[in-house]
């Protein structure tokens, strides 16, 4: 159990799940509660790319009991800490964290990441590319923040997660919403049944987010669904945001 001062312990999801995670760094937000929220029907057996500490993973789980997932996390001090959360929550039986390189086909393999084996992936990969944004001199800020040295790191995240996925399984991923066009490479002919789902943060202003599910080798067209806004102009939670922060709303 990794539990010292450079750790705290929190709960999300109005309190139903609890994590474990480093006090610096990255930690989990909004963004975690949106995509557990748009993962959709149930699942049998899931993958969290880019797990972290586990919260969708750990979210999804709880909310699913005949789930079992696979947390995919590159780093191993957040993929101990996942592990942690697992037991905190009473899921291990029902979590297997795995550490490897999703973009590295071999490290998945030798961590038994199996292609084409999943029936939902969900993903909350880093947002900025390391040619184009100021790296944090926090490692583990950076890796959470940094896809990849290039343009290209956003479709090759993309792919990777969909050769994770079974045909006919669903894809569910959060991203900025600015980012759409470095990810339609990603989805070229590989997924289909498209959906998109701008987050704003008030009803006036421009999406900041986008939550992008698909199904693998579907050929149905994509469609545009309505906006989820974060906040009513005074500033206050809009009551669907709320109820997703607390657990107890899903998209």
């Amino acid at each position: 159990m990794i539990e010292d001062e450079a750790t705290s312990l929190d709960t999300i999801l109005g309190g139903r799940l609890r994590l474990r995670q480093k006090r610096d760094g990255h930690r989990v937000g909004l963004d975690a509660t949106l995509l557990a929220a748009a993962a959709g029907a149930p699942a049998k057996h899931l993958i969290d790319v880019g797990a972290g500490v586990g919260a969708v993973g750990l979210a999804l789980l709880q909310r699913w009991p005949e789930a079992n997932a696979q947390l995919v996390e590159i780093d191993p001090t957040l993929a101990g800490l996942a592990d942690d959360n697992a037991a905190l929550n009473g899921l291990s039986a029902r979590a297997r964290i795995v550490v490897a390189d999703v973009l590295a086909p071999r490290s998945r393999r030798a961590a038994g990441l199996a292609d084409e084996a999943a029936d939902l992936v969900v993903t909350n990969p880093p947002y900025l590319a390391g040619d184009a944004a100021r790296v944090s001199p926090d490692p583990l800020r950076a890796r959470a923040h940094i896809a990849g040295a290039n343009a290209t790191a956003l479709t090759e995240w993309v792919v990777a997660c969909l050769a994770l996925l079974a045909p006919g399984g669903r894809f569910v991923m959060i991203q900025r919403a600015d980012a759409l066009p470095s990810l339609l490479p990603g989805f070229a002919s590989r997924l289909g049944d498209l959906a998109l789902r701008p987050v704003h943060p008030r009803a006036d202003a421009p999406a900041i987010r986008l939550l992008i599910s698909g199904v693998k080798g579907s050929k149905a067209p994509l469609r545009l669904l309505p906006g989820l806004v974060l906040h009513e102009n005074d500033g206050a939670p809009t009551a669907l945001a709320a109820a997703i922060q607390n657990g107890e709303a899903t998209l």
